[in-house]
């Protein structure tokens, strides 16, 4: 008997009991879309939080201090002294943070303020609507200029252009010489609307020179943690203060989503595979039944010159479709969970052929572990004993 009539064979008895056969494949339904959905769920949320990250730079690093900040903490001196002596740093820029209230032609608003300097720019990818960002003038001459982002700027000026016009800031005036088009990002949703100024200006603002932060970008991806551990130690050694600084990285966060990420994935996909093995107890226990049932039958073919061969081959290829047919069932159900999860998370459903190939695998190997003992079994009957029986 060929292959073909194996198959032909094994999908007439499956068809014959199909309310049995279902339930049979039921674990490995629910174990096979839980390995998709959760592969599936997982890499488009990977790809699009990287998407995400790849907004604002990759190469993105942060350098703060452990405990309390105070005055002198970070210089301006600092930030030359780092870039002559770290070259993996690309660019740096000091940056303070304000929570102000800035008032426009139309209203009074409240916005966070971002005190720093022109490299913030290339840094942050920060991308200019219309104008221009802060530039070195600004800086060293203590100029009161601010650049709006997009949406601030909209809601201080309306539909007017308002490159060249004036605003407030708690009592200071500030020259409008730039709009910075606004990024669509899912990391920023809800956030508070951002304008920037020179350092000089914030410095100006609070009567004192504090800086907040050093934000920097490294050459290229591999060289991030060269770059801010280097960085670190620079200014260990200049502020003679030993782990008082510290510093953190896009591409550190990314490995630690990912990390989580992946134990969630294990987690489920072992389940996963509880439910396979309970599926597979399953199979064997019908395919046990099915023995059972078709004994006579077993005898009429031993009679008529089937092989005990024949006979195994026959309740193999029979547990293997079984399996397969779960395994199709459930790569249906997990791709379908996982575009429905994916829809309404915004992204894309990651399946490669290499995770359906690996379910089937897995749905072919069930059936083939657990159909080796029921498949035996009836090869061993003997034909005389197997023909005598109802």
């Amino acid at each position: 008997m060929n292959l073909r009539e194996l198959l032909k064979m094994a999908l007439i008895n499956i068809k014959g009991s199909k309310m049995r056969s279902l339930l049979t494949t039921l674990g490995i339904m629910i174990g096979i879309a839980a390995v998709i959905a959760v592969v599936a769920i997982g890499e488009g949320g990977r790809s699009a939080l990287n998407t995400e990250v790849e907004k604002f730079g990759t190469n993105i690093f942060v350098i703060y201090v452990r405990e309390e900040l105070r005055p002198g903490d970070f210089q301006m001196i600092d930030v030359e002294v780092i870039k002559s002596a770290v070259p993996q740093v690309k660019y740096l820029a000091p940056q303070n943070n304000l929570s102000v209230k800035v008032r426009g032609p139309r209203k009074e608003i409240n916005l966070g303020l971002t005190g720093t300097t022109s490299e913030l720019a290339d840094i942050r990818n920060i991308e200019m609507k219309s104008g221009r960002f802060i530039n070195e003038d600004d800086q060293v001459n203590s100029r009161n200029v601010i650049v709006l982002e997009e949406d601030a700027a909209r809601e201080l000026f309306g539909t007017a252009d308002p490159l060249g016009q004036q605003v407030s800031i708690e009592g200071d005036g500030a020259l409008v010489v730039g709009v910075v088009r606004k990024v669509e990002s899912k990391l920023d949703e809800g956030g508070s609307k951002t304008a920037y100024v020179p350092l000089s200006f914030t410095s100006h603002m609070r009567g004192i020179e504090m800086i907040y932060y050093l934000y920097g970008s490294a050459t290229d991806k591999t060289a991030v943690d060269e770059a801010m551990n280097s960085s670190v130690k620079v200014l260990e050694r200049r502020h003679q203060n030993p782990k008082h600084y510290s510093c953190e990285s896009m591409q550190g966060n990314l490995r630690q989503i990912n990390q989580i990420l992946d134990i969630i994935g294990l987690i489920i996909s072992s389940i996963a595979g509880i439910s396979l093995l309970v599926g597979g107890i399953g199979v064997m226990n019908i395919m046990l039944v099915s023995v059972s049932d078709r004994t006579r039958e077993i005898g009429i073919r031993m009679a008529l010159g089937a092989r005990r061969r024949d006979i195994l081959i026959q309740f193999l290829v029979e547990a293997i479709v079984l399996c397969l047919i779960g395994g199709l069932l459930g790569t249906i159900i997990g791709y379908s969970g996982a575009f429905a999860v994916a829809k309404i998370a915004d992204w894309p459903p990651l399946v490669s052929w290499k995770t359906i190939g690996l379910a089937f695998g897995f749905s072919t190997a069930v059936g083939l572990i657990f159909g080796v003992y029921p498949a035996n079994r009836a090869a061993r009957l003997d034909p005389i004993e197997a023909l005598r029986r109802d």
